[in-house]
């Protein structure tokens, strides 16, 4: 049996998930309406942060189906909220999930839904199409389509906070150029989103400041318009530098300061006004500083404990305003944003959850493309838990090109970067498909394998066994590797297992050697080398009960008598006096080589 570097956290069998999924798609065509409910509801609970669960369900139809009972008269109102609500969860998703769900025409059958009287209903359409609009895959062009959208969407603003949330979000990200902000503001949107500043909620307070941005910016008409606006007695400008103060949210503060900027540059406010020229050099000048400091904060109060990372990732807006700090011109600021999310990624639930939900390895790839050597160190090292097994991250990074970025690092003169490297790439090697590791092998190169494994660094070497053993894990896996590259694969274990090293990097390079030894073609390299089998049977009675442990790994694995050619190579060994070695650990005080020993040689006597 192959050793893998670590235990997966969890196993998954794919026909069991798609029996499963199934289950779920099945349930929808109930004859039973209530049975349908309870199924929409199920589905809702099981794709909660479930990547690869949306994956299935939307392969397996699920999308058609829940458009369907979302727009048939006949369904009940809360079942048509329960459809807008699983549709929102999937787009959540990746952008594969969203252009699935673009090419079944979600818009148009949302878009239908917002004429419902219901108000829960309503809400939750809004919530999926801010989702979606909100996607970099998703065209703004679909939201102008139908000129009766803008102006239903303007009457909306009126029924609840969450519908001008959403609807603020959605304006803010589909209005792109000079055309989209003539349609909102002819449709009234400086009017009817002026007042929401005001409002007790933030959330709305912030997409609302969101909107006047976007529409300012170069939009002499639009901020000429702005400046004489009166919101409860105040002329907006006055609420835009109030935004400004330093008790407010660095986020608020900045887009303020963007729509003041804005409407200086188009003339609408004097560049000497005192008041506003002086409040936005003052605290913007402090930006950086302040932005610098909370992530640092966060980065220390998230780094060891589980219930304060959720609690900082499930503050209002948290995850957007960190990964924002990875594009700040600040290079103290990024490195901070960077330190702050590396401290979060410690946490498994995260991972799975709030990192997707944000992509957060999108940004965190760009920064990895050029940056200092200190920034560098501290977004590999985040990255390194972004490619463990069970993060949906994984996938989407492995398509960026991030093979070829860290076989680069592993060349760095700087260690740390060299550790980095080849500990994201023992991460993504960890059961992966074949083609994943020969993309590995075929970019880091035989050459540099072995640079790595004579490196001076212990980290830089233990990762490089450790990558190995990852590599080498499967049997068709093995044998292919092997089948290549195993000349120099037994040259490097050869060279170690002579080399002046402690026992933990031995322990790793004998458990590379059961690897290969469990191989079915494999084994024949470790068969035919003499000097390795006289090396196996050294360190079967050496004094280190690890490495012991190990080399009986490598026997067990040659000797094993359900295989083929087990009797040839079981008499060799015997010849070379392993049996004996065998019957004396299987004495050892110590109870696992002592069972492992007795094991072994129960395969003499079957």
């Amino acid at each position: 049996m192959a050793c893998l570097l670590e235990t997966p956290i969890r196993m998954s069998v794919l026909s069991e998930v798609t029996a499963s999924s199934r289950h779920y798609v099945d349930r929808l065509f109930d004859p039973d309406p209530q049975k349908v409910l309870q199924g929409v509801i199920d589905m809702k609970n099981a794709v909660i942060g479930n990547n690869k669960q949306k994956a299935n369900l939307i392969v397996l139809g699920a999308v058609p189906r829940l458009l369907y009972l979302l727009q048939q008269e006949t369904s009940s109102t809360e079942l048509k909220t329960e459809c807008a609500v699983v549709l929102g969860s999937l787009a959540m998703g990746t952008e594969n999930n969203v252009k699935s769900l673009l090419d079944c025409h979600i818009i148009p059958a949302l878009l239908q839904g917002l004429l419902s009287p219901d108000l829960k209903f309503i809400e939750a359409c809004l919530r999926c199409l801010r989702t979606i609009f909100t996607s970099p895959v998703t065209p703004e062009e679909l939201l102008y389509t139908d000129a009766t959208v803008i102006p239903h969407l303007m009457a909306l603003l009126s029924r609840s906070r969450y519908t001008q949330e959403y609807i603020c979000q959605i304006f803010s990200h589909c209005c792109k150029g000079p055309d989209h902000q003539t349609i909102l503001f002819n449709h009234g949107a400086v009017q009817n989103i002026a007042h929401l500043l005001t409002s007790l909620s933030y959330k709305v307070r912030m997409q609302a400041l969101k909107c006047f941005s976007v529409l300012a910016f170069e939009n002499p008409q639009v901020s000429m318009t702005l400046v004489n606006v009166l919101v409860d007695g105040e002329l907006l400008p006055q609420i835009f530098v109030k935004m400004l103060q330093r008790d407010k949210p660095i986020e608020m503060q900045l887009t303020s300061a963007k729509c003041l900027t804005y409407m200086c540059r188009a003339g609408a406010i004097r560049t000497d006004d005192n008041c506003i020229v002086l409040k936005l050099d003052h605290d913007l000048k402090h930006a950086h500083e302040l932005r610098q400091a909370a992530f640092k904060l966060y980065a220390s109060l998230g780094a060891n404990d589980e219930d304060i990372r959720k609690k900082i990732i499930e503050t209002e807006n948290m995850m957007d305003r960190i990964v924002t700090g990875l594009s700040e011109s600040s290079v103290k600021v990024r490195l901070a944003a960077v330190r702050c999310l590396h401290s979060l990624s410690r946490s498994v639930q995260q991972l799975r959850t709030s990192f997707q939900d944000h992509a957060v390895w999108k940004p965190l790839m760009k920064v990895l493309q050029n940056a200092p050597d200190e920034i560098l160190v501290v977004a590999s090292s985040m990255l390194c838990n972004l490619l463990l097994e069970f993060s949906p991250s994984k996938e989407p990074i492995l398509e960026s090109g991030a093979v070829e970025l860290l076989c680069g690092l592993t060349q760095s003169e700087n260690p740390a970067l060299r550790v980095n490297g080849i500990w994201a790439l023992m991460n993504m090697a960890f059961q992966a498909e074949q083609k994943i590791k020969a993309d590995i092998l075929r970019s880091l190169s035989t050459e540099q394998l072995f640079r790595l494994l004579s490196d001076s660094d212990l980290n830089v070497l233990m990762k490089t066994l450790g990558l190995l053993r990852n590599l080498l894990s499967t049997r068709p896996h093995i044998d292919k590797i092997m089948s290549t590259h195993g000349k120099q694969i037994m040259q490097a274990v050869t060279l170690i297992l002579e080399g002046e090293h402690n026992i933990e990097v031995k322990e790793q390079t004998l458990c590379i050697l059961a690897n290969i030894a469990d191989g079915t073609t494999a084994k024949d390299l470790i068969m035919t080398n003499d000097d390795i089998l006289q090396k196996i049977k050294y360190y079967m009675g050496h004094s280190h009960v690890k490495l012991q442990l190990a080399a009986m790994f490598c026997i067990s694995n040659l000797i094993w008598n359900e295989e083929e050619g087990s009797q040839e190579r079981q008499d060799k060994l015997r010849d070379m006096g392993i049996v004996d070695i065998l019957h004396k650990l299987s004495q050892s005080p110590d109870s696992n080589l002592c069972d492992k020993a007795k094991m072994a040689l129960q395969q003499y006597l079957a």
